[in-house]
C-alpha cells in the first residue's frame, strides 16, 4: 500500500480522474483475473483510531495475504463528502463512511453500500464541562454548542431535545474554545476530544449521541452496486482482510498504532492508548451478532429516523438496498 502526504491526497479526492474516464477507470479494476491492481480505499478523516482495523490489514500485510495491493488515502475536511463523490465517479473502489452518510447517498442517487461496520455503536458525542453540572443531553441548556448543525445527528437533537438557550455555531474541529469558555459545548468522537481537552486542562464531560436513540454504524466499509457485480472476488477478499484487521487491532494495536502515528503526527502515543481502550467498547456486537455485522432492523430504523427529520424523501432508499453481509465471514452475516 502506499501512503502520500495528506495534502496531496485530499486533493486527490477532489481532483483526481478529471480526464479519465468511467469506463477506463472500470477497466483498470476489472483488469485480467490474476493480476494484482491497485485498490484504492478513502479514509473520511485523517487517521485515528477510527480507522484502526483497515490500516491494521495494511500493517499487518493482510490485504498482502490475500494478493491485494491497497492504497489507502488518507482524509480530512471535505473528505466525508468528497469519497462519495469520487465512489459515484468510480475512480476509487471503497470508502470508509456513516452509515447515515449511505443513507442520504442512496437517496441522492449514488448506489453506495456498506459491507462491514466495525463500530457498532456510534461514538458522536456532546462534550460538555464537569463544571456545569448537565448530566444528560436533555439538560443541554445555555450554552453556545459548536456543531455541525445539518448533520442528521445535529437534526436529530434539534427535534429530540428542549435546546433552551443553545446557541448554535460552527464546529471547526478544535477544543481551544471549550478550554477558555465555562459556557461552552461541541460536538466530538468519544476516544477523540474529550482526550485532548482533558489532556489540555479541561474538565470534559461525555453525553453520547446514541443516548437519545440516533445510533448509525460508525467507521463502515462502503462500495458501490458495480463494483460488487463486476467484482464480486475483490470485495471478499478486501472485506476478509479488513475484519481479520479489526479483530487484530482490537487484540493489539501497538504496531498499527505505530503506522498510525508516522501518517498523523497530531496523534501521540497516548492518545491512540486511550482512543482504542474508549473505542473498543462501541465494537461489541450485539447478541447473536459476529463482529463487523449489520441487521436490517438497524437500517430500517436509521431510514426512518431521517426521514423523520425530512432530510430524505420519504420512500427515497430501501433500508435492505443500503447493506451487504454476504462478503463477511459466515459467523457475521
Amino acid at each position: 500500500m502506499n501512503i502520500k502526504s495528506s495534502l496531496c491526497l485530499i486533493a486527490l479526492i477532489l481532483f483526481a480522474g478529471c480526464g479519465e474516464s468511467k469506463r477506463d477507470t472500470v477497466a483498470k479494476a476489472t483488469s485480467t483475473a490474476g493480476e494484482k491492481v491497485v485498490t484504492q480505499m478513502a479514509l473520511n478523516w485523517y487517521p485515528e483510531v477510527e480507522h484502526g482495523g483497515y490500516l491494521a490489514a495494511d500493517t499487518l500485510g493482510l490485504f498482502d495475504k490475500n494478493d491485494l495491493d491497497v492504497e489507502i488515502i488518507p482524509g480530512g475536511p471535505g473528505a466525508p463528502q468528497g469519497i462519495i463523490q469520487e465512489l459515484a465517479a468510480e475512480r476509487i473502489q471503497f470508502a470508509v463512511s456513516d452509515a447515515d452518510n449511505v443513507v442520504k447517498a442512496r437517496a441522492a442517487g449514488v448506489p453506495v453500500v456498506a459491507l462491514m461496520a466495525p463500530l457498532q455503536s456510534n461514538p458522536r458525542c456532546i462534550m460538555v464541562h464537569e463544571a456545569s453540572g448537565i448530566t444528560k443531553l436533555e439538560e443541554l441548556v445555555n450554552v453556545e454548542l459548536a456543531i455541525s448543525d445539518s448533520r442528521p445527528f445535529a437534526l436529530w437533537m434539534k427535534k429530540k431535545l428542549p435546546l433552551t438557550n443553545v446557541r448554535m455555531v460552527p464546529f471547526n474541529g478544535l477544543v481551544g474554545e471549550f478550554l477558555v469558555k465555562p459556557d461552552f459545548a461541541q460536538q466530538g468522537y468519544v476516544f477523540s476530544e474529550p482526550f485532548v481537552a482533558k489532556e489540555k486542562g479541561g474538565d470534559p464531560k461525555v453525553l453520547m449521541v446514541s443516548d437519545i436513540g440516533f445510533n448509525p454504524y460508525a467507521s463502515v466499509l462502503v462500495t458501490t452496486e458495480s463494483v460488487i457485480n463486476q467484482r464480486p472476488d475483490l470485495v471478499k477478499a478486501v472485506v476478509s482482510a479488513s475484519v481479520k484487521g479489526w479483530e487484530q487491532y482490537l487484540a493489539d494495536p501497538t504496531k498499527t498504532n505505530e503506522a498510525i502515528q508516522g501518517m498523523n503526527k497530531d496523534m501521540s502515543p497516548a492518545a491512540l492508548k486511550y482512543g482504542v481502550e474508549a473505542m473498543a467498547p462501541l465494537c461489541e456486537a450485539g447478541e447473536g451478532l459476529a463482529a463487523c455485522g449489520m441487521t436490517l432492523e438497524r437500517w430500517q430504523m436509521l431510514v426512518q429516523q431521517i426521514e423523520e427529520l425530512e432530510d430524505i424523501p420519504k420512500g427515497s432508499v430501501k433500508p435492505e438496498e443500503c447493506f451487504n453481509v454476504s462478503f463477511l465471514p459466515a459467523a457475521a452475516q
